[in-house]
């Protein structure tokens, strides 16, 4: 049951980024935000098996990383919820619309950066504790742990206000960015699933 659970969860990363891409390439907003609240679900099944089989003096990095992913995880799905219905249902205008309509920049889009920098944190702590011994298993190590890179960006950048400038002159550049990060996120599930296809039991 743990090598399913962990193949569903590898397989659902890698299909959500996917239909992320796709989504915004066809500018279908609901369809991003839609898929955006399946990730995180899938990135915990499929972390929570990396955490499961770290070795005995790799836990507190595998617990970090694991921590990390549930932080992300209800901070992601209150985003895209708040954009699937209030923002969606809803009239918003003035203030409000600025706070909570991800389009427009606020509150809820620095929140959004927010949960990805912690994504960024747990891919980095757990691949800190993934013994590697396969070449495929090198290539998600190195992944992982490059892929905390991100945090500073989504850390700090949000405080510079360079984003909030950004939805208010529009633009492609978020666009261009985020389909980057699918880019390098999809292998990250493509090699889980390969790892976890592996192994005989976790």
């Amino acid at each position: 049951m743990n090598r399913i659970v962990s193949m569903t969860g590898a397989a659902v990363v890698t299909i959500t980024v996917f239909l992320f891409a796709v989504c915004m390439i066809i500018d279908f907003k609901f369809g991003s935000y839609f898929v955006c609240m399946l990730l995180p679900i899938g990135y915990i099944m499929m972390t929570a098996g990396l955490h499961r089989e770290s070795p005995e003096d790799r836990k507190v990095p595998a617990d970090i990383g694991m921590a990390l992913a549930a932080v992300y995880a209800v901070l992601i799905l209150l985003v895209y919820f708040a954009q699937t219905t209030t923002v969606n249902l809803e009239e918003l205008n003035g203030q409000a619309a600025r706070m909570i309509d991800f389009q427009k920049g606020g509150l809820i889009f620095n929140y959004d950066l927010l949960g990805y920098g912690m994504m960024a944190l747990s891919t980095f702590f757990i691949g800190l504790s993934l013994k590697a011994g396969s070449k495929t298993d090198k290539w998600l190590k190195a992944l992982l742990m490059i892929h905390g890179a991100f945090f500073p960006g989504c850390f700090i950048m949000p405080m510079t206000g360079i984003f909030t400038d950004m939805a208010d002159t529009g633009g492609n550049g978020g666009t261009i960015a985020l389909l980057f990060w699918c880019a390098y996120f999809i292998p990250v599930g493509i090699l889980s699933f390969i790892h976890f296809a592996k192994k005989s039991d976790i």
